[in-house]
């Protein structure tokens, strides 16, 4: 998540260190009423000057949460970690919801020592940022996870052989029906799987023709749950929005028809477009 600036572990010269959430190109100043209240222990955010129409958001956490060696030991809480990312991922997001704005988000956790030296690795990194504003610029984030349908029929139980013939007919019949039904259910589990990566596939390709940049994503799965097939993002022009959920409506419903479950989620600000990748 964010923009690829350096994760600086803030050294101690005052009780508290700079958090920066995101950069915000507005024409003015963007207003910090009704902003979430930010990550654990931190102030509420504020909007600070950059350029001329540029700001950052940030907060002051304490150096005794937020420092280094405290910082790692709450890596280590998962719980934590969570709540952090959701009020880090709130501000982000209810700046990008302003009309008008382009909204750089920045990875969790990033910290300077102070404002004066966020101003100044920001202004430092100033040609990066304007290259990530104009890609992203009246955009919105989509994403795409498409995993096998779990509402598939079980394979069909291999058959016993006849029962009317003698006892050492009816084994061997049993065998060899068991085998090759074993055989054909194999066959069709793959044949399935193939329909879906094919219908995946074919998904990704026809949503990438509507959005400006498009990018496949490491398909992660928690223990338990069904193992995704393709995970996509795609930064679409806010004017092709309709379109794009039109299309992915109708694409779910093939890789459905093909055995696969397609979930659309969006939109979001450009978490998967601020860093300089190749385009898939």
């Amino acid at each position: 998540m964010g923009v690829g600036l350096a994760k600086h572990r803030p050294v101690i010269v005052s009780a508290n260190a700079t958090y920066l959430y995101c950069v915000v190109r507005a024409r003015r100043r963007p207003a910090a009423t009704k902003v979430p209240p930010g990550v654990p222990d931190g102030t509420a955010p504020d909007v600070v000057a950059l350029a001329p129409s540029l700001w950052l958001v940030t907060s002051q956490v304490p150096l005794d949460v937020y420092g280094s060696p405290h910082l790692d030991a709450r890596l280590r809480d998962l719980d934590w970690v969570s709540d952090a990312a959701v009020a880090h991922e709130a501000v982000v997001e209810r700046f990008a919801a302003a009309p008008a704005t382009t909204v750089v988000p920045m990875k969790l956790f990033t910290m300077f020592s102070s404002i004066d030296r966020a101003i100044e690795d920001v202004r430092g990194r100033r040609a990066a940022l304007q290259r990530v504003l104009k890609r992203i610029a009246g955009c919105e984030e989509w994403g795409i996870r498409v995993t096998r349908s779990r509402s598939l029929p079980p394979p069909v139980e291999p058959g016993h052989g006849k029962t009317k013939r003698a006892a050492g007919t009816v084994q061997a019949s049993s065998g060899v029906a068991f085998l090759t039904a074993r055989k054909n259910a194999r066959d069709a589990a793959r044949q399935l799987r193939a329909r879906a990566l094919e219908c995946a596939d074919a998904a990704f390709k026809r949503l990438r023709r509507i959005a400006r940049d498009a990018r496949r994503r490491e398909a992660r799965s928690e223990p338990g749950t069904n193992p995704p097939i393709l995970e996509a993002a795609f930064l679409v022009p806010a004017a092709a929005r309709a379109r794009f959920k039109v299309e992915a409506r109708r694409l779910a419903s093939a890789c459905a028809a093909a055995g696969a479950d397609m979930m659309l989620t969006g939109p979001w600000p450009a978490y998967n477009f601020v860093q300089e990748e190749a385009r898939t």
